[in-house]
């Protein structure tokens, strides 16, 4: 009897502790049940794209498509990310805009480096450009359109003058 009243004390004091998390499950299953229906549904939508890209991958052959693409030519240990390339454009540009009391061989030599970086980045995106063929008027046109070029192709640069925009579409 006395092992009886023991196992009781024990139960009623488990209760007793449980039940603040047995009114907050209460409390909180709608909560619940709602992120559970949501995780099922996005495992179902992510199933469901996968099954659309394998069904793609085989009716249009993905394999055929790139099985002649190089890959390790984007890997190389000499190729810089493109975002560099961009941030290096940026401020290659910024401090080729005006002269601020500079000597004309700085500018040069920074329209220079500009010029070097652009032609990076052409050769990253697999854009055609003509800058070490040209000179004067005819390089500054080719820089115009090369910048129109990147700017197609998703990379935007600052505009030539301070307070414009890049109009290349």
């Amino acid at each position: 009897m006395e092992l009886g009243r023991a196992l009781l004390l024990i139960l009623a004091i488990v209760a007793m502790a449980s039940l603040p998390a047995v009114i907050a499950l209460v409390f909180c299953a709608d909560e619940i049940i709602d992120r559970v229906a949501c995780g099922y549904a996005e495992w179902r939508e992510r199933r469901r794209e996968r099954r659309t890209i394998t069904r793609l991958d085989r009716a249009v052959e993905a394999d055929a498509l790139t099985r002649d693409i190089d890959l390790t030519d984007l890997d190389r240990p000499d190729r810089r990310p493109l975002e560099e390339l961009a941030a290096d454009l940026r401020r290659l540009r910024s401090q080729g805009v005006g002269f601020d009391g500079r000597q004309p061989v700085w500018h040069g030599m920074v329209l220079q480096a500009y010029d070097d970086r652009l032609r990076l980045a052409c050769r990253a995106l697999g854009l055609a450009e003509h800058l070490t063929e040209l000179e004067g008027i005819d390089l500054e046109l080719e820089r115009v359109r090369v910048e129109g070029l990147l700017h197609a192709a998703g990379l935007t640069l600052p505009a030539a003058r301070a307070g414009h925009r890049q109009r290349h579409r």
